[in-house]
């Protein structure tokens, strides 16, 4: 098939450092190019891929001083996606609902998007409502409870490139928070967890302009105890020896996280994960098999030791079952398919020896 990739361009494809889509655009693209479609990525200039690229930023929107608004590099973005629009069989969008008005008077399967965020968000039923036949997907089946009536063509769950992630044995001996430091990622329940079962924890996150007031005022005087430490912000290749070496990671969110790819990320390093009862952590993690989800701090603190005895080749075995890049790219080829058949497109012949709707799709067991 020829497939085009439509990624946010505020970090390349993959980032360099922090970037849960972009990192997921990144490894459904390339594993699209290993077998054998034709993929055009749009992205920023600094992204590395084996797919065609077409960039309009130079690098990455965050890195660029001064360029606080994206809008302006995201609509010639989408003006040259419709440019070139006859030349795909597919268009895959990740940007949010940017692309709708663009595209609006296309047939409809010839797009689909994949919505990476929370759906209960006031102005997002004004702006779908607009545009209610835009095919879309869902990243967990909770993320669709806002907005029920969308056109959802499927939910598939992220995938990681297996050997992206070393199994590790928790060697380190501390308790692991990983991702971004703000009050919906709750590192203040992950510091008073710690401080319950007195083991160190280690937290690598990045923190973003609009949560500095709460990192200074909330978080950065809950730092001087001993056991805790701020790494800050870290990358992909430091990410497996840091989960691989906690014992556990912590992950007390208080929002409905849509899916929360630092969970399977711990799991792939065979690190078990104690997570809250929000959002999608029950279709992620399995309680007693890869984890506990809990309600509370106490709750946490309560499960930790069974948590830590939890079999960690177990735990990587599941990752490998559920969570891998190439079940990911099975899932969107399903989806694909089933939408060129809908608009009987022409497909490229690569696309008849590739997976087709009659794979599988793997899901929580």
């Amino acid at each position: 098939m020829k497939i085009a990739q439509v990624a946010p361009l505020y970090e390349s494809c993959p980032p360099k450092l922090y970037g849960g889509t972009e990192r997921v655009v990144s490894y459904l693209t390339e594993a699209l190019v290993r077998a054998g479609h034709e993929v055009t990525l749009f992205a920023s200039g600094d992204s590395e891929t084996s797919a065609e690229l077409h960039a309009v930023c130079p690098q990455a929107l965050r890195l660029i001083d001064g360029y606080d608004s994206s809008l302006a590099f995201h609509v010639v973005q989408m003006n040259r996606v419709m440019a070139q629009a006859d030349d795909f069989d597919v268009i895959h969008f990740h940007t949010d609902f940017l692309h709708f008005p663009f595209f609006n008077l296309d047939r409809p399967a010839r797009t689909v998007t994949t919505l990476h965020g929370r759906l209960d968000l006031l102005e997002l039923p004004l702006v779908f409502g607009e545009f209610p036949h835009k095919a879309v997907v869902s990243i967990s089946d909770d993320q669709r409870r806002p907005l029920p009536w969308l056109n959802w063509r499927s939910t598939v769950y992220h995938g990681l490139p297996v050997e992206n992630f070393t199994i590790g044995a928790g060697s380190g001996g501390y308790l692991a928070f990983l991702g971004r430091i703000c009050p919906d990622k709750r590192p203040d329940r992950a510091i008073d967890i710690a401080r319950r079962v007195g083991l160190p924890l280690k937290i690598a996150a990045k923190v973003d302009k609009a949560d500095t007031v709460y990192f200074e005022e909330v978080i950065r005087p809950l730092l001087r105890d001993p056991l805790i430490e701020y790494i800050g912000e870290i990358g992909e290749a430091e990410k497996s020896r840091f989960l691989g070496n906690a014992r556990a990671l912590l992950f007390p969110i208080d929002w409905p996280e849509p899916f929360g790819l630092t969970m399977i990320e711990a799991m792939g390093c065979g690190t078990p994960v104690i997570a809250y009862r929000h959002g999608s952590v029950p279709e992620i993690v399995e309680d007693g098999v890869t984890g506990f989800i809990v309600g509370g701090e106490q709750e946490a603190a309560d499960r930790m030791d069974a948590a830590l005895s939890l079999d960690r080749d177990r735990v990587r075995a599941r990752f490998e079952q559920r969570f891998s890049v190439e079940r990911m790219m099975r899932d969107y080829l399903n989806v694909y398919m089933a939408l060129a058949e809908e608009t009987s497109l022409v497909m490229h012949p690569l696309a008849i020896a590739s997976p087709s709707k009659s794979l599988p799709t793997v899901r929580a067991a």
